[in-house]
C-alpha cells in the first residue's frame, strides 16, 4: 500500500472510473486539489469564467456522448452555492455530473468561518448524493459510492466537499486495490413485457412516446428496430428528440404544448394506445390530463419505480431501464414475426404519414425585420444531419423545437425541465468538448445569451469552436407572450438607444462588440436573405480561428408563437403552410 494525500487518491479514483474532463475556477479552500490534478496529469481542466457557467459545461459534456460524465470544481462558500443551478438543470434531467467543493477546516464548520457554508445540506433536494466529508479514510469510498449512484437507476448528479484540512491528510490507498462498484439498473421480465406488448397488439392506433431515458440507455437504435418491426409510429418528447431520425417514416412529430408539431399533436388525438418508454409525462408535453389520456390506454417503462403513476395511473407499469425494456420488446417483437402474429398497422402508418406531409407552419417569410421562422428555415438549410443542436428555453427554442430538425440521439441538447437562462452557451462549450469533431449550433433568445455571456471568452482561450446563433428582438419574449392573458407587458423589453452603438437601432446591448471583446467572432444579420451567406461565413470563421462564431440576428420585435393550454387547442397565431413553397425545409410538406 502507498502513502498519499486524499485528494491524490480521488484523482487517481476519477480516472480509473473513466471521468477524466473537469471544468471550474480554482480557490484557496480547493487548491490541494488542483495540486494533485496537476501532479497526475490525467484529467484536462477548462478554466471557467462563473462557477455556475462551469456547471453547465459539465453538464453539457455529460449530455454529449454516451457514458460521459463532466466534472465541475470549485473553492468553498459561493462557487458550491453558485453551482445549485447547475444541480437542477442535471437532476431534473437525470444527467450523471460530478460537482467537487472545498470546504473550511473541519474544526471550524461550526464556526461561521470565511466561505464555510453547509453545502451539502443545500444540494441534498438537488442530487442523488450530497456529503461533507469529515474523515480522510472515507475519501476513496465517497468516490466510489458517488460514481455508482450517478450511474444507478435513474442517473443523476452528486456533490462531494472536502474541508482543505481532509484533502492535506494522507491516507492508504492503492488504484491498483480499487473497482467501481457495480451499476445497479431495474430490468423488465419477460411477462411483464409480454403484457406490454399484447396490450399494444389489441389497439388500433398505437404509439409508442420515446422518451430521454432511451437516449440515457444508448438504446436508440433498438428503439428504431423495435418500431419498424411492429410498425408503430413514435412521439419523441423534447428530451427524447432525435431518438429517431426526423425524416424516418414512423416518426410521428412531438407532443405538446409548445415544443410541438401540429401533425403530432393531431396523431396522438388519433391514438387508442400509447406506450411510453423513459419518459415522464411531462406536463408541458401532456396538457391537461382529461384531454391527454381520454379514449387511450397506457403503459409506462421507467427506470425510476416511484416514476410509474406520478402523473397519472398507467393501465400497466413497469420499472425497467429503458434498453433493457427495449431489448426484451424486440426480442418478443421478432418472435411474433416470425410467427405471423402482428397486427398490420400499415393503415395507421399512412394516416400519421399523411398528417406529416401536410400540417405545417409556414416558416418562407420576406419581412424585415427578420421574423424568426425564417431564421430556422435557413438553419435547415446551412446545417446538415450531423448538426448537434444546443438550446435551453424561451421563444426561441419553442420555435426552434417546432421547426428545425433532428436526425440522431444528442443531437438535441436541451436543458428541459429547468430551463435555466445562460444554460445554452456554456453548455454548448462542453458539448464541444464532449465531441471535438461534432459541428455544434447553439440557438438562443437576447436574454438567455446575456445571461451568461462572458464564457465566451472560454470558447476564445481553450479554442472551442461552435456557431452560436441569436435571435434578438431585445425583448424576453415567452415572458411578453405569457403577459397577454394579464393584458400587460410589464418589463420584458430589453430595448434602449445605446448610446455607443447607434448602429444597433433601439435594440439594445451591442452583441457583437461584447462578443468581439470576449475573443469570438461575430456577424449581425438583418435582412433574411443575408442568412446563407453569414451562415457560411460563420462556418468559415469557426474552422479559421477555432474559436466560437456568434451570428445575431435581427428579429421583428414581437411574434406569438404557437401554444396553449390543451394539445387539441395549441393557439396559432401565424399563416400556416398552404403549400410546400410555404415551408421549404419542412419534412414531407404537401406540395
Amino acid at each position: 500500500m502507498a502513502k498519499m494525500r486524499t485528494v491524490d487518491a480521488a484523482v487517481a479514483i476519477l480516472e480509473k472510473e473513466g471521468a477524466t474532463e473537469a471544468f471550474g475556477l480554482p480557490g484557496a479552500a480547493i487548491n490541494p486539489f488542483y495540486s494533485a490534478m496537476r501532479a497526475h496529469g490525467g484529467i484536462r481542466h477548462t478554466l471557467a469564467r462563473h462557477v455556475e457557467g462551469a456547471s453547465h459545461m459539465a453538464d453539457g459534456y455529460s449530455r454529449a456522448a454516451d457514458g460521459n460524465i463532466g466534472i465541475c470544481i470549485g473553492t468553498s462558500g459561493p462557487a458550491g452555492t453558485d453551482m445549485i443551478t447547475g444541480l437542477y438543470a442535471a437532476q431534473a434531467d437525470s444527467i450523471p455530473m460530478l460537482c467537487i467543493t472545498g470546504q473550511a477546516p473541519v474544526a471550524k464548520l461550526h464556526k461561521e468561518d470565511f466561505q464555510a457554508v453547509d453545502i451539502e445540506s443545500i444540494a441534498k433536494p438537488l442530487t442523488k448524493f450530497a456529503m461533507t466529508i469529515l474523515e480522510p479514510g472515507q475519501v476513496p469510498g465517497a468516490f466510489q459510492k458517488a460514481f455508482q449512484l450517478m450511474r444507478s437507476g435513474r442517473p443523476g448528479p452528486v456533490l462531494l466537499d472536502l474541508p482543505i484540512d481532509v484533502q492535506m491528510a494522507e491516507i492508504e490507498f492503492d488504484i491498483d486495490a480499487y473497482e467501481p462498484l457495480p451499476i445497479e439498473k431495474p430490468k423488465a421480465s419477460r411477462k411483464q413485457l409480454e403484457k406490454a406488448l399484447d396490450l399494444l397488439t389489441a389497439s388500433q392506433h398505437p404509439l409508442i412516446v420515446a422518451g430521454g431515458g432511451i437516449i440515457n440507455a444508448g438504446a436508440s437504435a433498438q428503439l428504431v428496430e423495435l418500431a419498424e418491426i411492429l410498425n408503430v409510429p413514435v412521439i419523441p418528447t423534447l428530451m427524447g428528440w432525435g431518438a429517431i431520425p426526423d425524416d424516418h417514416q414512423l416518426m410521428a412529430g412531438m407532443v405538446g404544448l409548445q415544443t410541438s408539431h401540429r401533425y403530432g399533436n393531431e396523431t396522438f388525438l388519433q391514438s387508442d394506445f400509447v406506450i411510453g418508454i423513459g419518459n415522464r409525462w411531462a406536463n408541458r408535453h401532456t396538457g391537461g390530463l382529461d384531454t391527454y389520456t381520454a379514449g387511450r390506454k397506457f403503459v409506462h417503462i421507467d427506470i425510476e419505480p416511484t416514476q410509474i403513476g406520478r402523473v397519472f395511473s398507467p393501465d400497466l407499469g413497469i420499472a425497467s431501464d429503458a434498453g433493457a425494456a427495449l431489448d426484451g420488446l424486440l426480442e418478443l417483437a421478432r418472435e411474433r414475426q416470425a410467427a405471423n402474429t402482428l397486427p398490420d398497422y400499415s393503415g395507421w402508418v399512412a394516416e400519421c404519414q399523411e398528417r406529416k406531409g401536410s400540417l405545417h407552419r409556414k416558416t418562407n417569410f420576406d419581412n424585415v425585420p427578420i421574423k424568426p421562422q425564417r431564421v430556422y428555415q435557413e438553419m435547415n438549410k446551412a446545417f446538415g444531419r450531423d448538426t448537434t443542436y444546443v438550446s435551453t428555453i424561451g421563444l426561441s427554442q419553442i420555435a426552434g423545437a417546432q421547426m428545425l430538425h433532428v436526425f440522431g440521439a444528442r443531437k438535441w441538447i436541451n436543458a428541459g425541465q429547468a430551463g435555466p437562462l445562460g444554460w445554452t452557451a456554456p453548455a454548448a462549450l462542453g458539448v464541444v468538448r464532449g465531441t471535438p469533431d461534432a459541428t455544434v449550433v447553439a440557438l438562443s433568445g437576447d436574454y438567455d445569451f446575456q445571461f451568461m455571456i462572458e464564457e465566451l471568452a472560454v470558447g476564445a482561450q481553450f479554442n472551442l469552436p461552435y456557431i452560436h446563433v441569436v435571435v434578438n428582438n431585445s425583448y424576453l419574449g415567452l415572458i411578453r407572450q405569457s403577459q397577454r392573458g394579464f393584458n400587460m407587458e410589464q418589463n420584458v423589453s430589453l430595448a434602449f438607444e445605446n448610446i455607443n452603438s447607434p448602429e444597433t437601432n433601439g435594440y439594445g446591448v451591442d452583441h457583437i462588440k461584447v462578443a468581439e471583446g470576449l475573443g469570438v467572432k461575430a456577424i449581425r444579420v438583418e435582412d433574411p436573405n443575408d442568412l446563407p451567406a453569414a451562415f457560411d461565413k460563420a462556418k468559415a470563421l469557426m474552422g479559421e480561428f477555432k474559436v466560437p462564431v456568434v451570428v445575431e440576428v435581427i428579429l421583428e420585435k414581437i411574434t406569438n408563437i404557437s401554444m396553449g393550454v390543451e394539445i387539441n387547442g395549441v393557439n396559432e397565431f401565424e399563416e400556416l403552410a398552404e403549400t410546400a413553397a410555404d415551408a421549404p425545409t419542412a419534412i414531407l410538406t404537401k406540395a
